[in-house]
């Protein structure tokens, strides 16, 4: 008889329990946490740009404010866009420092979330001139009919030979990347994923920038194989 009264006890524990669980999900108080979406797809990284948090967008004017988030780690950083580059968001060197977990260039697991209205250039909001921040907009890269990209190319820091990450073609892919305003080429290999068509590495940049700019806006990029 108290064995029978054990077995009652326990089914009613969990009847009790389960009806809690049941409650709490149809009052929000399970899984309650929205979703966020991103506004850009794919990997994050960075240029060598110093001064204030800041990010350059093919997406976004400038003015533009984002919110960075590395899901990794759960750091964030709000950037605004102050000019132009081959990706969604390419953050410059200290916001990349603010999300970034040690030793790694590449933020794979993010969201970019929009906040506040975008500004129109000259109000009030960073433009840039050339490659840094100012108070115009910034000369709009040529679009060159063959090139396997469109728009400005950047690098990220790596201490390695010349290379790229790209967010379209595979490892193994070589590119050559020619600096139409200077004539300059560089031959390099896809070693990885980057939130751009062409992402170069410090040492292939070298051999294609003119001195003092970190983006190379007017170029055409072809694929060997």
């Amino acid at each position: 008889m108290k064995l029978q009264r054990k077995h009652v006890l326990a089914a009613g524990v969990a009847v009790v329990a389960a009806a809690t669980v049941a409650v709490g999900t149809g009052l929000g108080f399970a899984d309650s946490a929205p979703s966020r979406q991103s506004v850009c797809a794919g990997s994050i990284t960075f240029s060598a740009e110093a001064g204030a948090p800041a990010a350059t967008s093919n997406q976004f004017p400038v003015g533009t404010r984002l919110r960075v988030t590395n899901l990794d780690n759960d750091k964030s950083a709000e950037v605004t866009v102050v000019g132009p580059s081959g990706s969604c968001v390419l953050l410059n060197a200290t916001a990349m420092e603010l999300v970034r977990e040690p030793g790694k260039n590449v933020i794979r697991n993010n969201v970019v979330e929009r906040i506040g209205a975008a500004a129109q250039p000259g109000a009030g909001q960073p433009g840039v001139i050339g490659d840094r921040p100012g108070s115009a907009s910034p000369p709009a890269a040529r679009p060159v009919a063959g090139s396997a990209c469109q728009g400005a190319i950047t690098f990220f820091e790596e201490d390695a030979g010349p290379a790229a990450t790209s967010d379209r073609f595979p490892v193994g892919t070589r590119l050559r990347v020619t600096n139409l305003d200077n004539n300059r080429a560089t031959t390099v290999t896809v070693t990885g994923p980057s939130g751009s068509c062409v992402l170069l590495n410090s040492a292939a940049m070298e051999q294609v920038r003119e001195p003092g700019k970190n983006l190379v806006r007017n170029n055409i990029v072809e694929v060997l194989g």
